[in-house]
């Protein structure tokens, strides 16, 4: 059953939580752009729980504890249980009375499960973007794309042969024995984690280790560098211009061409034809080592191309803060769809946290 949002336990406090937060204090903006978006979200928060049975957490509180774990690089549910049972400001934007327990890490967890199994980080992104003074700030017309390696919650030593022979030797006993791997070749093909069977070993670029990880892909506007889209998906060689195609499709079906900027990792023939018949220009960095490139003179003799790959290197910057910040440069989760939804939030958090500034220098 569906827990009530509302704060109590300010009746008989002495202590009034709206008084303690100070005026100027960024939350407050971001706090109530949160509000705004779990209102619009009524109906999907209506449908994920039953009429009957005793009140969980409620759907509206367990995000905005999942907006500050992410604000304030909280590593684990028990740290932000323990910040949450003594700090106001965290009770403040939840919306819990100064007189409540915090809640059980374990509960908290067996909560937030329940949505992570529906689409309701994405939605979230929707709302919050759909506000009309968000709308505002939003480029319709220029984007860029990118793909950052998200390590999974598995290690290399979880790796198997996927027919179950040719283990490796094992020197010692316990949880974390030795494992011997050298000269072993291990594919996608032939090998899968134990711990988390999605995941898929991948390299960045040539001299690099794998790794088990996934990509998540990002899609920003150009005007102030906020993100419209977020996705993730396994890690393989074409995972970044196929999801590119995904995230530019529903903006392309306008009368006016839009453009995309990108690096040289989307210099294909085949991409770059695509995005043409979507009438989406390709504002796609050139790849001139080794092989004939599928951006030509009437791409980059405009100015706006020049501009688009200026522009488009900002979405690092986002990728930064998600990875560094949020904390999902090595996931918690495993899975691709529980690991791509906690992706996807941590892509809302950091609209958010950019947000109050960017409205207050625009007017």
């Amino acid at each position: 059953m569906r827990g009530d949002d509302k704060r109590t336990g300010q009746l008989f406090s002495y202590v009034d939580l709206e008084a303690r937060v100070r005026r100027d204090h960024s939350l407050r903006a971001i706090r109530t752009i949160v509000n705004e978006a779990l209102g619009a979200l009524e109906r999907e928060f209506a449908a994920l729980y039953s009429t009957i049975g005793r009140p969980s957490i409620p759907p509206e509180k367990l995000l905005r504890a999942m907006l500050l774990q992410a604000f304030y690089s909280i590593r684990s549910e028990r740290l932000l249980m323990e910040r949450l049972e003594y700090d106001l400001l965290f009770r403040w934007f939840v919306g819990i009375g100064v007189d409540d327990a915090a809640w059980d890490h374990s509960t908290f967890s067996k909560n937030r499960d329940r949505l992570l199994e529906g689409d309701i980080a994405a939605k979230f992104l929707g709302a919050v973007l759909a506000q009309p003074r968000v709308k505002r700030l939003l480029s319709s017309d220029h984007f860029s794309v990118d793909g950052t390696l998200i390590e999974a919650w598995a290690s290399m030593k979880s790796v198997r042969p996927k027919d179950g022979s040719g283990e490796p030797p094992v020197q010692g006993g316990g949880r974390n024995a030795e494992a011997d791997f050298h000269g072993q070749k291990r594919t996608n093909e032939t090998h899968a984690s134990t711990t988390d069977p999605e995941a898929r070993l991948y390299k960045k670029g040539s001299g690099k280790e794998a790794k088990l990880c996934f990509i998540g892909h990002g899609l920003m506007e150009n005007r102030h560098g906020l993100l419209v889209d977020a996705c993730l998906t396994l890690a393989d060689g074409h995972a970044e211009r196929v999801a590119a195609l995904h995230m530019i499709e529903p903006l392309a079906d306008r009368p006016r061409r839009i453009t995309l900027g990108a690096d040289k990792g989307y210099d294909t023939q085949d991409f770059v034809n695509e995005l043409r018949s979507m009438k989406v220009t390709p504002h796609v960095t050139r790849n001139t080592s080794g092989r004939r490139s599928a951006i030509d003179v009437r791409t980059t003799r405009h100015g706006g191309y020049v501009a688009s790959q200026r522009i488009r290197k900002r979405i690092e910057e986002a990728f930064g803060w998600i990875k560094t910040i949020a904390g999902q440069d090595k996931t918690k989760f495993r899975g691709r769809d529980r690991v791509g939804w906690a992706f996807t939030f941590a892509a809302a958090a950091y609209n958010l946290v950019r947000l109050p500034k960017l409205m207050t220098e625009t007017g």
